[in-house]
């Protein structure tokens, strides 16, 4: 069964974000291709993780998406009710980050530098954030907390962002 690509929205809207959020971007670079052993267990364990989160509504998880980015990087953007929330994940003894995490240090110290990987936290406040979208599908931030019409924000980036 595929999966169709979701109809854009017909003219301009803005994210229906509210509060504050945390972007969190995450990754990994395959450094040697030729080890896979090393980095192919580390592409595997991000989607069990996003499912986890995704099926249960009070993990703080907003939304996420997986690109590709500059050779050989694999990055993660997730959008986050709270930094609170995403620690705690994080250290969960009970949820899938804490074996995937201690399964990939000890891969990087088997991998002699095969894999890297990074994670790029940002604390946003309320109103120190605005997004536009064009005829899109609900995309980043929209699709991860909905979209509303702009004027509702304001018709301009300053005013979305309180600058006006």
């Amino acid at each position: 069964m595929t999966r169709s690509a979701p109809a854009p929205e017909r003219g301009r809207t803005t994210a229906a974000a509210g509060g504050d959020l945390v972007v969190f971007v995450l990754g990994m670079r395959i450094n040697r291709l030729r080890a896979p052993r090393h980095w192919v267990p580390v592409t595997k364990a991000m989607a069990p993780m996003i499912r986890e989160l995704l099926a249960d509504r009070d993990s703080g998880l907003l939304g996420a998406r997986t690109r590709l980015g500059p050779p050989r990087v694999v990055e993660v953007i997730q959008y986050w009710e709270s930094a609170e929330k995403l620690l705690a994940y994080a250290s969960a003894p009970d949820r899938l980050h804490r074996p995937a995490w201690a399964d990939f240090n000890r891969r990087v110290r088997e991998s002699g530098g095969s894999v890297g990987v990074f994670h790029e936290t940002y604390t946003v406040a309320a109103g120190a954030y605005e997004a536009v979208y064009v005829d899109m599908p609900p995309y980043g931030l929209g699709a991860a907390t909905g979209v509303l019409p702009v004027g509702t924000r304001g018709d301009t980036a300053a005013a979305r962002l309180g600058l006006r």
